[in-house]
């Protein structure tokens, strides 16, 4: 089996990388190829030609020619949206790591 297969089977599954199949490569041969791939643009470029085919098989032009933002969306951005909710997540998380019998979540 190839590199490729082990990609494919980690971003189709979304297992773990430890959890990959021994029929496939080892764990760092896989993911040395999806830096790889990172690194020298084959990802977006598989995504992108991906991006046009699904685009071409609904009947839509390549390329959208309108976007839509909703009310909640700018509301969301006005406030500071995901950051500071990514903060708040952050220090839950934090505080029943050092306190495992605590089972509140602490207010924000």
């Amino acid at each position: 089996m190839c590199a490729r297969c082990g990609i494919l089977y980690v971003l189709g599954t979304g297992c773990q990388w430890r959890a990959l199949p021994k029929d496939l490569p080892p764990k760092s041969t896989v993911h040395d190829y999806l830096m790889l791939w990172e690194w020298d643009g084959t990802l977006e470029r598989i995504h992108h030609e991906l991006y046009v085919k699904t685009r071409d098989l609904e009947g839509r032009e390549a390329s959208p020619s309108a976007g839509v933002i909703d009310s909640q969306s700018v509301k969301g951005a006005e406030k500071g949206g995901p950051r500071s909710t990514r903060r708040a997540m952050t220090q839950a998380k934090m505080s029943r790591a050092r306190n495992v019998t605590c089972l509140s979540i602490p207010s924000v």
